[in-house]
């Protein structure tokens, strides 16, 4: 149990969106308690804002995207999992085009953003969501579960008949520490002969060696080899932080995932969010805020956030 935290202070980080292949960049600013996360349209003359929240969450094709208020910011999954990982609750996101910037494909540029920035502290305690009974959902040889645990643990694995995956288990225990040191580094991946479909359809424009592990048949492409003999399924748990966060807050469980993805992350938090008999929340000042914010992964945030000064 801990109170809110947010950033010390403001930082900045450019780059291309993996899709689109535009120029993009982020600004992260400190935000007061109770906001969340919040993205800010830069493009809007009023500063549109956009909270993280499973309610704004689209469909999209291999990323997490949230869309309202007249615009919409996606890939948006490593970002929120640095954020997450590193324990910011309230933050403001500035962002100057529809997609967060890839930078090396993995989480760690924002852990180090998050780390020139410095966390702080707020005056106001953090809400939890703890699991009291399982919540599974299954879609063929797919399955996402969250069952009691007295502390928060993802548990992944992952099956692929290439040489260098095959069967990939791992079991994190969440923390600050933990994220960095384990989970931030991994990469996004795909295999050569999708990643090339993706460009004929002109998806991953902005995909490269620079921040996409490609594997070809028997092997990976990038001279620069992998970060971890299993970066797979670890990049596969920093895609799951980053869309659980759509909650909301922090929760405590043991989330197992099995041929996972996107797609069902999200279909897992909606369920939580529907099935309240099955959670309690802990470190709630306000049961009326606390209940509010579980059921709609929303703070009190204002329609149009204030500007970076």
């Amino acid at each position: 149990m801990r109170n809110q935290q947010t950033l010390a202070s403001t930082v900045t980080c450019s780059g291309v969106g993996l899709h689109s292949g535009q120029p993009t960049s982020i600004t992260l600013r400190p935000a007061p308690p109770d906001t969340g996360v919040v993205f800010v349209n830069c493009n809007s003359d009023v500063g549109a804002c956009l909270s993280v929240s499973i309610e704004h969450r689209v469909p999209t094709e291999l990323c997490t995207a949230i869309m309202g208020n007249g615009f919409q910011v996606q890939t948006i999954e490593h970002l929120l999992a640095a954020l997450s990982g590193m324990g910011i609750d309230n933050a403001f996101v500035d962002v100057t085009a529809t997609e967060v910037p890839v930078m090396d494909g993995s989480a760690a540029p924002f852990v180090r953003l998050i780390q020139s920035a410095g966390v702080v502290a707020q005056d106001q305690k953090q809400p939890f969501l703890k699991i009291m009974a399982p919540i599974e959902i299954i879609e063929g040889s797919k399955r996402v579960r969250i069952e009691p645990s007295s502390t928060p643990r993802i548990t992944y694995s992952i099956h692929y008949p290439h040489p260098l995956i095959k069967t990939q288990t791992y079991a994190y225990d969440c923390s600050a520490s933990a994220f960095e040191h384990e989970i931030a580094e991994a990469r996004t991946f795909g295999f050569l002969q999708e990643v090339q479909a993706l460009w004929a359809r002109g998806l991953g424009k902005g995909g490269t060696l620079d921040n996409t592990v490609v594997l070809s048949g028997d092997g990976v492409i990038n001279q620069s080899g992998l970060r971890f003999d299993d970066e797979f399924v670890r990049h596969k748990i920093l895609d799951l932080i980053g869309d659980i966060s759509l909650l909301g807050m922090p929760f405590i469980g043991h989330i197992v995932a099995d041929r996972s993805g996107h797609a069902l992350h999200t279909r897992l938090v909606q369920q939580i969010l529907t099935q309240p008999d099955k959670w309690v929340l802990l470190n709630a000042d306000s049961p009326a805020v606390a209940t509010h914010t579980a059921t709609y992964g929303t703070r009190h945030q204002p329609a149009v956030a204030p500007k970076a000064s």
